[in-house]
């Protein structure tokens, strides 16, 4: 399927959560397998949700010990990114699950389609970031 400036392709979305103070370690997991590129122009394409609170409650077999209580952590993100094989995706999550800090990480991973340019010269167009404000990077 594709547009005049698009194509969509086949992609697993996978999304990790993870406490925000591991995102970067378990990211560097992820790239060390996969450098997760768009486009031959940019690659290590992930994206962080805001960090929230996760819930959850330890029961008979868990390492912490069963509790009655839920238990509310502060500080966890979802680190979402997509992955093209079954194979690498595979590997990713090996890889992710042997590096989490948790017993049962959280990885999710969806069938999906991704939108990739067709690598048009659209240097020119108004819209773009570069034509309008300049790099955010060296804004900020």
């Amino acid at each position: 399927m594709q547009t005049a400036s698009l194509i969509f392709v086949p992609v697993w979305i996978v999304e990790v959560q993870t406490p925000q103070e591991d995102m970067e370690r378990l990211l560097a997991v992820v790239t060390g397998i996969d450098p997760l590129a768009m486009t031959a122009a940019y690659d290590h394409n992930a994206f962080v949700d805001a960090a929230g609170t996760e819930v959850y409650r330890p029961r008979d077999g868990a390492v912490a010990g069963c509790e009655e209580e839920d238990r509310h952590r502060p500080g966890v993100v979802a680190l979402r990114f997509e992955i093209g094989s079954d194979e690498t995706l595979c590997a990713v999550a090996e890889a992710v699950f042997q590096a989490h800090g948790y017993q049962e990480p959280v990885i999710r991973a969806v069938r999906g389609l991704s939108a990739r340019s067709r690598g048009l010269d659209d240097r020119d167009n108004p819209n773009r970031w570069w034509n309008r404000a300049g790099d955010w990077k060296a804004q900020g």
